[in-house]
């Protein structure tokens, strides 16, 4: 499947280390090499960890295919609406290649 139709839209990507960005496609290729523009980082805290989950800006950024795991679109007024800092839960584990 081609990613084409979600350039210039904002989508998540989970990477196959487990990390979850979010950011305005900018570019891909064939390879699922990604530029992503106003790119932020969401850190979800488990429950039993005092700090609050976070969102780390990285503006520009660029993510190699072998480790795009999932890119999906952001339903942009849901997300607006979410207190990240309040979200809690798992971790997600990383991608295991045998």
């Amino acid at each position: 499947m081609s990613l084409q139709p979600y350039v210039n839209k904002k989508v998540l990507i989970l990477t196959a280390d487990g990390r979850t960005l979010t950011g305005t496609l900018l570019s891909c290729d064939q390879l699922t090499n990604l530029v992503l523009g106003q790119t932020i980082e969401r850190v979800i805290r488990p429950h039993d960890d005092p700090e609050p989950s976070v969102e780390v800006s990285h503006g520009l950024y660029l993510i190699r295919g072998e480790n795009v795991a999932v890119c999906g679109l952001i339903d942009e007024e849901l997300d607006g609406q979410i207190d990240w800092a309040k979200v809690r839960g798992g971790v997600i584990g990383g991608v295991k290649h045998v």
